[in-house]
């Protein structure tokens, strides 16, 4: 048979499982949720944000880069520029009134044409320098003019101006036998497009910035690009981004991700052929799906708090159901007397306390006489109704210590704590006249009976049973001596 502890352990095991389901259907439930919902927020940012924002700047882009290309363009087919150099630059004023009325006509911040047989470069102020091969600013000429494309944007300083930064559209000018006669073009503030990126990071918060074909960073916002690179800066040099330059010509625009101090990025690239450069606009996953873990963080909460809530209530159900289970175990169920188990275990309890104490404790066994004639002559319901009104009969002289037990059939046992044999006698002839003279009611029917005692009292060296033995023994002579009587077992 299972040990007592055993048996107490396996409610206790049963709302452990209970509980640690509960709990992984919980969290699979919420994990599964917040995945799917962090697929959609991923999705939606790879193929609709970042790719929308892409479009709106390269809109804007196209506003205010596209346009100075074909003006450069136009001004390195312009006849009047052409004849001028091939008539050998002979009067400045027409050259700089033409740059003049270009950049006040097109709103540019600067015009210029550089000649290649006079090495002189014009501008709309006037004659600005002649340039040489070995100054460092000057290398953008010769960049262009061994290059094999027809023009190149270049972010640099303005000299006439100040030293801003400015985007220069440079190019190539050529004679009407397609020789190299210098190299015109326009330039425009990056202030207007720094302005523009700033916009669009602080409205989405991302990050936007243009990347060169030799992976060079040209022009970031305010605040710098990735990681605070600067412009000039490699992609290289930027962590998560070593090996994108390699991947950016095929395709030449697309989706990418990586990751930097543990933190993934959506990156999506795109290819601006008029400028030759790359557009990248860049959203930390981290902000993106804050949201959605603060939710998934909720849940979990909720969660726990649901479990802790169904425990509780598992907890309590389970008490009252082994409350009335174990009632019932020592219950008797016909006259809600202890039945023999449930009075076993107040017995033992109270020798051992009558040892301890060296008090008397005695033993009251009843018997209904006749029983099973009153059974068989008005059947078993009028018998289970005369055993519940001795019952009560037995409870009503009760004290709160002493205790009673239906011991199985029509037998019944009172067990009387500190009471002398007298007083054991005493209420024993009382319970015996008392049932003796009661008339118990059935079905419209008055039914009688008597009942035979035995009395015993605890011994050195009694247990629970030879207490009832010689209680027994002391009952079978009160039967045999004629029923309805009380008999003693001193021995």
């Amino acid at each position: 048979m299972p040990s007592q502890s055993a048996k107490a352990a396996s409610p206790r095991s049963l709302v452990f499982i209970l509980l640690v389901l509960l709990a992984c259907g919980f969290v699979a439930t919420s994990l599964a949720s917040y995945h799917a919902a962090l697929d959609s927020i991923r999705d939606s940012i790879v193929n609709t944000e970042l790719p929308l924002t892409s479009d709106n700047v390269y809109s804007e882009i196209q506003k205010d880069l596209v346009r100075p290309i074909l003006i450069s363009s136009m001004m390195s087919r312009d006849t009047f520029l052409r004849d001028w150099v091939i008539g050998g630059e002979q009067n400045t004023e027409p050259m700089i009134r033409y740059l003049q009325e270009v950049q006040s006509h097109y709103g540019a911040v600067t015009s210029f044409f550089v000649s290649e047989q006079s090495k002189t470069y014009y501008q709309a102020k006037g004659v600005l320098k002649k340039i040489d091969q070995q100054a460092e600013r000057d290398v953008w000429y010769y960049r262009l003019r061994d290059q094999e494309e027809p023009y190149e944007i270049n972010v640099d300083i303005d000299m006439a101006n100040g030293d801003r930064m400015t985007v220069f559209i440079n190019y190539k000018v050529f004679d009407y036998e397609h020789r190299f006669i210098g190299a015109a073009g326009v330039g425009l503030t990056v202030d207007a497009v720094v302005q523009l990126i700033d916009q669009y990071q602080r409205r989405y918060d991302r990050s936007v910035y243009f990347v060169d074909t030799t992976g060079r960073i040209v022009l970031t916002g305010a605040g710098g690009g990735p990681m605070g690179a600067r412009i000039g800066d490699q992609l290289s040099d930027v962590e998560g981004l070593e090996e994108l330059h390699s991947k950016l010509p095929h395709p030449k625009s697309g989706n990418f991700f990586y990751q930097e101090h543990g933190r993934g990025h959506f990156l999506n690239v795109r290819f601006i052929p008029e400028l030759d450069w790359y557009l990248l606009v860049d959203k930390h996953e981290t902000g993106a799906v804050a949201g959605i873990r603060q939710s998934l963080y909720i849940n979990l909460l909720i969660c726990g708090v649901v479990t802790l809530l169904v425990l509780v209530l598992v907890t309590l159900v389970l008490r009252r159901y082994q409350a009335r289970i174990t009632a019932l175990a020592t219950t008797d169920s016909l006259t809600e007397l202890p039945n023999r188990r449930g009075f076993e275990l107040l017995a033992n309890q109270a020798i051992q306390e009558a040892r301890r104490s060296q008090s008397t404790l005695c033993a009251l066994l009843f018997d209904l006489d006749g029983f099973k004639l009153l059974n068989d002559s008005h059947g078993h319901l009028a018998g289970d109704a005369v055993l519940r009104g001795f019952a009560r009969h037995l409870q009503q002289n009760l004290r709160q210590s002493d205790i009673i037990c239906r011991w199985g059939g029509e037998e019944f046992i009172l067990l009387l704590k500190d009471t002398p044999l007298d007083a054991a006698r005493q209420l024993g002839e009382k319970i015996r006249q008392q049932t003796a003279t009661s008339a118990f009611n059935f079905a419209e029917q008055t039914l009688h009976t008597s009942t035979s005692i035995g009395l015993a009292t605890l011994q050195d060296g009694d247990d629970l049973q030879a207490l009832i033995a010689r209680a027994d023994r002391a009952l079978y002579r009160a039967k045999q001596a004629g029923r309805n009587r009380l008999c003693e077992e001193s021995q």
